[in-house]
């Protein structure tokens, strides 16, 4: 069968024709010469020189982006090698058997797997020695906390590899044999004495090991950027030197489609923030093909990172590779590279070394020649530079010491390397789960693994004798560079919070002054910051939106932080809200970008665990723009056991008057309820959002519990009512009994409840009022937290079904003590009062009123009747309800 490649299916370089190549040389030769003998700085004068005059001239030209597809450290530059190559090569080899062991036996019925589990292999095969040359010389764990010592680099896991990072706990004797056969079942581990490992890196799964959420593809690379940033941040403030720790990434080159992947890129750069590193496991291939077939995903990932101001170094080839390219006296291997696309890349790496001389070295004399010599096998095993643990080192190394700039690697593997027929570069690599014998004894010599036939077709895990020199080797390097990892830990300095009144009294005494939440939120915000001990520990963060908020004032008094501090005399330099940035500022002004800011909130919201130091971050941001804009990030926050307040500030669908659709939230609260960790308020007073923030702070900074809370908060003013006295129990809990209101000098006709939150309940108090006026006992139930309440019921009648005593639900509790039918109103779509269906006392009617819908642009008033959850819908419906009873 003739395999040969159609000329055609070759991209070409478009190169234009040289018209006159004896000047060409003779300028060549020259700039050589300069180059030669007054070194790279004149060289580098001299071409900013000719490209000035080049836009002088108008020529239309500028330097390309991209360089030859090569390595960009050259052989003379690489330093020595500092470990044992052979070693090192081994480990590697057993990570990749042990990994393909476990995903393999997880989905085989006869070894008690199942099918349906899935897992990945591919990924890992391709990122190993990515992996190993981190874990063996670069990735430092964190020592202790004691001065001096270090506080441990930050390192990002692509997600598909985690079974490789399984592996590796497995012979460090973190992990046992048995929690490797418990791949995907963390259900029924425990019941077999091990511990189940999770899919991908999730911390809330596996709080003592995973320290960041990866497996949703965009958000570790822009989170790893913000917590670079937030620890310059720290720096910066002198709250705690992150000097000398790094942040590590590595991530697919696949992934970089993601929006979230590239959106932070020149903040990286703008930020000079040499502590990051990224290294683009670019292994040519998506779940389903070529990431990009007719182009190639590092020239224009090169280009991309370039543009943006990183320090790029490409990691092509390996060290087999540079015997062709010395002798490569014509350019011919650069030129056939430049005209390969990664869709023939990816069938290159499908195929064997005959394959690959017929069609690759095989498209001209030069490249023939350049292959003569070598064999078949030497021709399949050229390495591609992800693969080569010397060229890895060599630019780990430079991106370790580089200044100025932050790194990307873009290193060139083969996806599913090693796995052969079985899956290597093949379309279906990353879904390969499955190996028959022959694949399996064929992966095992393809790596030298100290196997016989039986244990590969078995796939026994392989795990060296504790004396052996790969054990001793491999625990000597973890031993050097601190420790093992992943490690995440979660010691961190209790931090005092202030008495309530404190900062609150105006609040809990408001006695009826007019005042939005949002008002009363900043005002408090504004007296915590002033607190010595939890004041500097406090992180304000704004999308740019401060002003709207009304935080400006807070510019003075604490400053935004810049990290080159202002350079600048601001246009409102004369006024008590001037635009100040300092160097350290306090507050993160993140500009136009809710996935920014809301990654920055998840640096500080973890600071606990990933730098053993409490910080207490309150982003406040349009409602809208939150849980329906960045919910993913948000999630991954909550898998990461984030401590922290998100403020959606003009919330519900009707309190923005003028807005309309887009900017009108009649969700968010309906989101907050299907996180578990998340504690979600809808405060209509200042005095109950006092109380909420303060058992917030309490819960995380004091007992520091793994929740974060969502609190909604109104632009619109009115009158504020002292906090009832006792209500703060009720408060958290979700409800309290506001107020019932008597028909005056007359007999009540009938009795009703009617229960509100959030910028309805001013509407549901004065329906209260015409209720009274009209002969009608209305009772009014301020709920805080429709997702508490059912929260507390679903408890409850779990307990009920598993035959264990149980509370009654607290809602129903609470409701004993009105009588009627039961209205509810909110400002946002039914199914949030609707949440607490189940769990009323039985026998109550119960009707729903909200903002279902899509929200329009007009009057407060306007939107309210026309969403029927103003006072006369609400009295209309009720009077509705009692009529049909």
């Amino acid at each position: 069968m003739n395999h040969s490649i159609p000329h055609h299916l070759l991209a070409q370089a478009e190169t234009p024709a040289d018209t006159d190549p004896q000047e060409t040389a003779e300028w060549r030769e020259a700039f050589e010469a300069l180059a030669l003998t007054h070194g790279p700085a004149r060289a580098r004068h001299m071409l900013n020189e000719l490209s000035r005059v080049a836009r002088k001239q108008r020529i239309g030209w500028q330097p390309e982006l991209a360089t030859p597809y090569m390595n960009t450290i050259a052989v003379d530059e690489q330093p020595v090698f500092p470990g044992d190559l052979a070693l090192e090569e081994r480990l590697a080899s057993l990570m990749r058997w042990n990994a393909l062991a476990m995903v393999v036996r997880a989905n085989q019925a006869e070894t008690g797997g199942s099918a349906e589990l899935g897992g990945h292999i591919a990924s890992y095969a391709s990122a190993a020695d990515l992996f190993e040359t981190g874990f063996n010389h670069f990735f430092h764990a964190r020592e202790g906390v004691a001065e001096g010592q270090h506080r441990g680099d930050l390192v990002f896991f692509q997600p598909h590899s985690a079974p490789g990072v399984y592996a590796r706990a497995y012979l460090e004797g973190r992990l046992s044999e048995k929690d490797l056969g418990f791949y995907r079942q963390e259900l029924s581990a425990p019941g077999q004495g091990a511990q189940g490992l999770c899919s991908y890196p999730h911390p809330y799964l596996m709080p003592d090991f995973w320290q960041f959420p990866t497996g949703s593809m965009g958000i570790g690379p822009i989170s790893s950027i913000y917590h670079a940033r937030f620890m310059r941040y720290l720096t910066h403030r002198r709250l705690l030197d992150c000097a000398g720790r790094k942040v590590w990434g590595v991530f697919g080159d696949g992934e970089m489609d993601e929006p979230e992947s590239m959106s932070a890129l020149t903040l990286a750069a703008r930020e000079g923030l040499d502590n990051l590193v990224w290294v683009v496991n670019c292994n040519l291939q998506r779940l389903d093909g070529p990431v990009r077939g007719n182009g190639r995903i590092i020239d224009e990932l090169e280009k991309l990172f370039a543009g943006a101001g990183w320090n790029v170094i490409k990691l092509v080839w390996g060290s087999d590779w540079d015997g062709l390219f010395a002798r490569d006296l014509t350019g011919a291997l650069t030129q056939a590279f430049a005209q390969t696309v990664d869709g023939q890349m990816q069938t290159f790496a499908a195929k064997d070394g005959r394959f690959n001389r017929d069609n690759f070295f095989g498209q001209n004399a030069e490249l023939a020649r350049l292959a003569q010599g070598m064999t078949d096998e030497q021709i399949d095993r050229l390495k591609r530079g992800g693969h080569d643990l010397v060229k890895i080192h060599a630019a780990y190394a430079a991106a370790a010491n580089h200044q100025g700039q932050p790194t990307v690697i873009l290193a060139h593997t083969k996806k599913g390397y090693g796995m052969g027929s079985a899956g290597q570069g093949k379309m279906t690599t990353h879904s390969q789960k499955k190996f028959d014998g022959e694949d399996l004894i064929e992966f095992r010599n393809r790596f030298n693994l100290p196997l016989s036939d039986e244990q590969a077709k078995n796939l026994a895990f392989y795990k060296p004798a504790a004396d052996s020199a790969e054990m001793q080797y491999m625990h000597a390097r973890r031993v050097a560079l601190g420790g093992y990892l992943p490690r995440r830990e979660t010691a961190a300095d209790i931090v005092d919070i202030p008495a309530l009144p404190s900062y609150a009294q105006f609040a809990l005494a408001a006695d009826g002054k007019d005042m939005s939440t949002t008002m009363a939120f900043v005002r408090m915000l504004g007296g915590l910051l002033k607190d010595t001990a939890l004041g500097p520990k406090i992180v304000p963060i704004v999308a740019d939106e401060a002003r709207t908020f009304g935080m400006a004032n807070l510019f003075k008094q604490v400053g935004i932080y810049s990290s080159v501090g202002q350079r600048y005399a601001p246009e409102d330099i004369g006024s008590v809200l001037s635009y100040r940035e300092a160097l350290d500022g306090q507050i993160l002004e993140e500009g136009i970008s809710e996935a920014g800011a809301l990654a920055s909130w998840t640096a500080a919201a973890t600071s606990y665990s990933v730098h053993g130091l409490a910080m207490l971050p309150f982003y406040i941001y349009y409602s809208m723009f939150g849980f329906q804009r960045v919910g993913d990030q948000i999630w991954a926050a909550a898998d990461q056991r984030a401590r922290g307040f998100l403020l959606g500030a003009t919330s519900g669908r009707t309190t923005l008057g003028g807005e309309g659709l887009q900017h009108q939230d009649g969700t968010s609260h309906l989101v907050a309820a299907t996180i578990p960790n998340c504690k979600a308020y809808d405060p209509a007073f200042a005095g109950e959002l006092a109380v909420i923030l303060d058992r917030g702070m309490r819960e995380m900074m004091v007992e520091q519990k793994d929740v974060f809370y969502y609190v909604t908060l109104m632009n619109e003013n009115y009158a504020q009512p002292d906090l009832r006295p006792g209500a703060e129990a009720d408060i958290i809990r979700g409800c309290y009994r506001f107020d019932s209101f008597l028909p005056d000098g007359r007999k009540a006709e009938s009795e009703v409840t009617l229960m509100g939150s959030g910028a309805i309940l001013t509407e549901v108090i004065e329906a209260a009022r015409q209720l009274a006026q009209q002969g009608i006992v209305a009772t009014v139930y301020s709920v805080t937290s429709w997702s508490e309440l059912a929260r507390d019921g679903a408890s409850c009648q779990q307990a009920a079904l598993n035959g264990e005593a149980h509370a009654e639900p607290f809602v129903a509790q609470q409701l004993k003590a009105s009588t009627g039918p039961i209205i509810a109103a909110t400002d946002y779509v039914r199914a949030v009062p609707e949440s607490i269906r189940a769990f009323l006392p039985e026998g109550r009617r119960y009707l729903t009123l909200g903002t279902d819908g899509f929200g329009r642009s007009d009057t407060r008033a306007a939107l309210r009747e026309f969403f029927s959850v103003d006072a006369q819908s609400i009295v209309k419906a009720t009077l509705h309800t009692l009529k049909h009873k």
